[in-house]
């Protein structure tokens, strides 16, 4: 069953998760506060392409991402209750050992209470005081009465604090199992509802597959955009090295300036802002199989990044434009230099910078095109001189 394969998976993934036993419960629930809303960003997108009644290729990426999503939910879940089953243990053994001290403390204080009741009246303290047999072994009884007093009232206050805070590991239990029976329940959830997204990706593969000649037409409209992109792209970086240039061909150093962006930039890898304000990564850097075509490959010089209608695209560092430049009517492409480092901007349809310009981090650079089918989506590369960069490497994960 597909429910029992899912679960497996999701299952295997904590095992595979070596520091699980490190995670507090609150990172582990702020992790899946954060997937949460990354699956219903996923969901309101999934509805705008949606809007178009035709089956589209954006609609089985955004399951996809959904999927995985929620697979990495339910390893999360898995973890929360592994967590909790940790918790709940120690908190019977402390309930175990408290009542072990409860047993051994009424044992004690039992004792003490028969002596104190047999001396109880001023009478039977009188006759045992006058039957010493000196003064220094009546001083004695005397004392040793007034310790088993102060002692009686000790033990009882310990008692009394003892089950206090048994009651208290009572409670904490309570509500520990409360709450894993919570999760069980909000896990069993999301594996239906992963059973349903897997059926809805079974069902837009099968009727993708009966488009296969668009699809074909499509994969090799973008190869012939994606090639006029590199080819542009490398026009305008091998321009800007050649400005460097002397006489003899020589390339000069980067000045000071640049040589502190570049450091600055470098420094910045994997903590770099994402050029749009929200959205989800649709297609990862490199060669992929097609996702419905078999045989088929696509390579990506970027990441693919869908987001939501109206959509900006922002500078994810300090730079220089050096390239504004068109692809297509409804995709144009944005170069910014970065010392020794370029960034790249494509499937605009509005540009807001001109060639030459000074952006900061997060400044809006142009609008994202949203095509017909109410898919937006901004293709988005890193490229270090002349060599490409997996952009996953730079962007924060956060």
């Amino acid at each position: 069953m597909i429910s029992r394969q899912l679960y497996i998976l999701a299952t295997l993934l904590i095992i595979s998760f070596q520091g699980y036993s490190q995670d507090s419960q609150k990172k582990l629930e702020e992790k899946r506060e954060k997937l949460n809303k990354e699956i219903a960003y996923a969901n309101k997108l999934l509805n705008e392409t949606q809007s178009d009644k035709n089956v589209t290729l954006s609609q089985l990426k955004l399951l996809n991402v959904k999927i995985d999503k929620r697979t990495e939910l339910l390893a999360t879940l898995n973890q929360e209750v592994y967590h909790l089953d940790n918790k709940i243990e120690k908190t019977e053994s402390s309930l175990f050992d408290l009542n072990e001290e409860l047993i051994n403390l009424k044992r004690k204080y039992s004792k003490i209470a028969w002596h104190a009741y047999k001396y109880k009246t001023a009478y039977n303290k009188l006759i045992f005081l006058f039957s010493s047999d000196n003064f220094n072994q009546a001083y004695q009884r005397m004392r040793y009465l007034d310790q088993i007093s102060s002692f009686i009232r000790q033990e009882a206050e310990r008692i009394k604090n003892v089950e206090e805070e048994k009651n208290q590991i009572l409670s904490q239990l309570k509500a520990e199992k409360l709450e894993k029976s919570r999760l069980l329940d909000y896990e069993q959830d999301e594996i239906l509802e992963m059973e349903k997204e897997q059926a809805q990706k079974d069902r837009l593969k099968i009727n993708l597959l009966a488009k296969e000649r668009q699809l074909k037409d499509s994969i090799k409209d973008k190869e012939k955009q994606s090639q006029e992109l590199a080819k542009k792209i490398q026009n305008i970086i091998s321009a800007e090295i050649a400005s460097k240039k002397d006489e003899s061909g020589k390339v000069y150093d980067l000045t000071p300036s640049e040589k502190e962006l570049s450091s600055s930039f470098t420094s910045n890898k994997g903590k770099l802002p994402w050029p749009t304000e929200s959205g989800v990564i649709s297609e990862t850097f490199g060669v992929h199989k097609h996702p419905v075509l078999k045989k088929v490959k696509t390579k990506n010089n970027g990441i693919n990044i869908l987001t939501s209608k109206n959509s900006e695209a922002r500078s994810v560092f300090n730079g220089k434009v050096v390239g504004v430049t068109t692809i297509s009517n409804t995709n144009i492409a944005v170069i910014i230099k970065h010392g020794e480092f370029f960034t790249v901007y494509s499937n605009l349809d509005k540009v807001n910078v001109n060639k030459g310009d000074e952006v900061n981090t997060n400044t809006v650079i142009g609008n994202i095109h949203t095509n017909l089918k109410g898919r937006t989506e901004l293709h988005f590369e890193v490229w270090k001189g002349t060599a490409i960069q997996n952009p996953s490497y730079w962007l924060s994960r956060e």
